[in-house]
């Protein structure tokens, strides 16, 4: 059984997500949340597998709560909702340890297998919303999170969170560079396969590699630092 906590401070959204639920067999609803502060605590006791977390919250917010959550020892993950086109915290979401993010008006039953994508130890962040994602930064609309060294205006990295991701990628080679380039414009491994007349097994021996050699969660830390390191461009 996957064992989910939902926090959200909208009761019928958690009454929506549990009834769905409630339907499956595979995963259960151990819990139930209405502040960051409150996830932080259950997730400590009850130890779920995934944290479906909301980002505005009164009091302490989602991210600072998915950054308490995914820093304590446990395999315990974090999968973040927001509104997309509204909230410019996603960023910082994924800065604090969220293995992928969900948009509130995504079905149910799409909400319910991103948990299980999660569950299984990946990553979940949508080729589209990715894009949508890297545009906004580079377009100049920084994260608004205090202390995170988000991008300056005109979308550029700030000089030490650039610097240091510069200096990660040179451990890697020169197609591990152009594969990294293609991850953070939102490439699935397939569309990584086709763009560079591989075969999807090689993809993914090159994202193993990748992974292991940057010291990187998931494929979510490797947008982050793609864009940090200025492999990313956005037409216009």
């Amino acid at each position: 059984m996957i064992r989910v906590l939902l926090v959200d401070d909208q009761p019928l959204v958690r009454a929506a997500l549990e009834m769905v639920i409630t339907e499956t067999t595979d995963v259960e609803v151990v819990g139930e949340a209405g502040t960051g502060a409150e996830a932080v605590r259950l997730a400590a006791e009850l130890r779920p597998d995934v944290v479906v977390m909301d980002i505005r919250m009164p009091g302490m917010d989602g991210i600072e709560a998915t950054r308490l959550v995914t820093a304590a020892d446990g395999p315990t993950r974090v999968l973040v909702l927001t509104t997309f086109d509204e909230d410019e915290h996603v960023y910082a979401a994924l800065h604090a340890g969220a293995s992928g993010f969900l948009v509130k008006d995504m079905a149910l039953e799409d909400i319910l297998g991103a948990v299980r994508v999660v569950a299984a130890g990946d990553a979940l962040i949508a080729p589209s919303v990715t894009r949508r994602l890297i545009g906004a930064f580079v377009g100049g609309r920084p994260p608004v999170s205090p202390g995170l060294p988000g991008p300056l205006p005109g979308g550029a990295a700030a000089p030490g969170a650039a610097a240091a991701a510069v200096r990660r990628l040179e451990a890697i080679t020169e197609r591990e560079r152009e594969i990294l380039a293609l991850v953070g414009r939102g490439l699935s491994n397939t569309e990584i396969a086709t763009e560079l007349v591989l075969s999807i097994a090689t993809v993914k021996t090159y994202m193993t590699r990748l992974l292991a050699k940057l010291d990187a969660r998931d494929r979510v830390q490797l947008v982050i630092l793609a864009y940090e390191a200025g492999l990313v461009t956005v037409p216009g």
